[in-house]
């Protein structure tokens, strides 16, 4: 049993916009993971004590490296499945039908 029976005839649908995001999406998480921790860095290894003001840009930091590390996430999930769908199509073995009662066409179930 060939559980991959791809469809004959179809056409795949050229690569686009997907394969050049996804291959910038490290430069991407690398160049956002450095740019939002280059404070963090600068802050704790210039001080040894910590004030509330210093406190609240490295937590604003640690929110906007997780949101670049969700962003990227998100958008190689979505290359994945656009180039999924770009892919070639598959068909089911198929499934005969049954017999169908004709008697049950003429009088609808009420």
């Amino acid at each position: 049993m060939n559980y991959f029976n791809k469809l004959p005839g179809f056409i795949r649908t050229p690569s686009g916009f997907e394969w050049v995001l996804l291959k910038k999406l490290p430069l991407i998480f690398g160049i956002g993971t450095t740019l939002a921790a280059a404070p963090i860095a600068y802050i704790y290894f210039s001080n040894y004590t910590l004030n509330p003001d210093q406190l609240k840009l490295i937590y604003l930091c640690l929110g906007l490296i997780f949101s670049v590390w969700f962003f990227a996430g998100a958008a190689a999930i979505g290359c994945i499945v656009v180039m999924v769908m770009k892919g070639p199509a598959y068909v089911a073995d198929p499934y005969d039908l049954p017999k169908e009662n004709k008697k049950l066409e003429k009088h609808p179930n009420l």
